[in-house]
């Protein structure tokens, strides 16, 4: 008998209508296009305004549903829901709960997973986990986050970055051999003080001071960020490779977090990989946070043929990153 693995059956995203350019963020931060291109490799963002829905939860819907259409699967069918992200509705109900109750998955139990932008990464891991156990033949795994909700659209260092969005994959049994076939997940808590936000935890609660002081914002120290970021995504992602010799001509793409092309280009030349081979959506979204993975599936779906070898990598506050290979299932 084949040993059950798990892989990715079905894919959905959705991002928000309204386009915010880095033209409109000239008339609102002292920055320019030409810096943010540079520097980023972003020319715009999508944003959730008020019209369109009121938080991570709205954007996870609609990308669930999405997948829902296109698998063809009803939500009664779904036996649990974990939403990656790190702007939950609400610091105590629980974002999944509220998603698996919209969209009708009534037979699901739901939680909420937040590891910063490895959010999904780490999600990966979990669901293949639940699913290799045999107890759980359907798991949504799904990366929300309206990033624009904890961004203080005066600070240059954080708002040209983020962007809003939503992006779900299916978990399900395989027999065949595909699927999640190993991983590299890493912390370092000593992050926290170079990428965050400070207040609106139980370490410091919102106060009349704390809002005042901008502390409910996104804060990052960007030359830590950066060199930590580049260095970690790379090592991981060249590890996962020699440890499963993988050479380089047999990944077929990089699925890299999208925070920042510089540090995706740096992960892709460690890998030994031609730009061919690596999958980027950074110009049009911006970083979405426990969204990117998700998106660039959703986006390059139709690139994706069965028995591809994918290598994931990503990099978040807290310190989180890591890697995980996996093959893909289905034409």
């Amino acid at each position: 008998m084949s040993k059950l693995s798990a892989a990715i059956t079905a894919v959905g995203g959705y991002v928000p209508q309204f386009v915010m350019t880095n033209q409109m963020l000239e008339e609102m931060v002292d920055t320019n296009d030409e810096w943010i291109t540079t520097r980023t490799g972003i020319k715009e963002r999508r944003i959730l305004k008020p019209e369109e829905g009121e938080g991570s939860s709205f954007l996870a819907i609609q990308a669930a549903n999405d997948l829902l259409d296109k698998r063809g699967i009803k939500a009664e069918e779904i036996d649990l829901i974990m939403v990656a992200t790190a702007t939950p509705d609400s610091m105590v109900a629980s974002t999944a709960a509220f998603v698996a109750s919209e969209i009708g998955a009534t037979n699901a139990f739901a939680y909420d997973l937040l590891a910063a932008c490895s959010s999904f990464l780490f999600g990966m891991s979990t669901a293949s986990s639940y699913i290799e156990s045999g107890r759980y033949k359907k798991v949504l795994l799904i990366g929300a986050d309206k990033m624009s909700s904890i961004i203080n659209y005066k600070d240059r260092t954080t708002c040209i970055i983020f962007g809003d969005g939503a992006g779900a994959v299916l978990f399900e049994p395989n027999d065949e051999g595909l699927g999640l076939q190993d991983e590299y997940l890493r912390a370092d808590g000593s992050g926290r003080k170079f990428l965050g936000m400070e207040a609106g935890g139980s370490l410091l609660p919102a106060t009349h001071e704390t809002v005042d002081a901008k502390q409910h914002y996104i804060f990052q120290d960007g030359k830590s960020v950066f060199k930590f970021a580049v260095s970690n995504m790379a090592d991981v992602a060249e590890k996962i490779m020699v440890r499963n010799n993988l050479k380089n001509t047999e990944v077929s793409w990089l699925i890299p977090h999208q925070a920042n092309k510089r540090i995706i280009d740096a992960t892709a030349k460690r890998m030994g990989l031609d730009a061919s081979k690596v999958l980027m959506n950074i110009e049009r979204y911006g970083n979405t946070t426990s969204a990117t993975l998700p998106l660039l599936l959703y986006d390059y779906e139709d690139k994706l043929k069965k028995g591809d070898n994918l290598v994931f990598a990503a990099f978040g506050g807290g310190f989180t990153w890591g890697s995980i290979y996996l093959k893909w299932a289905y034409n």
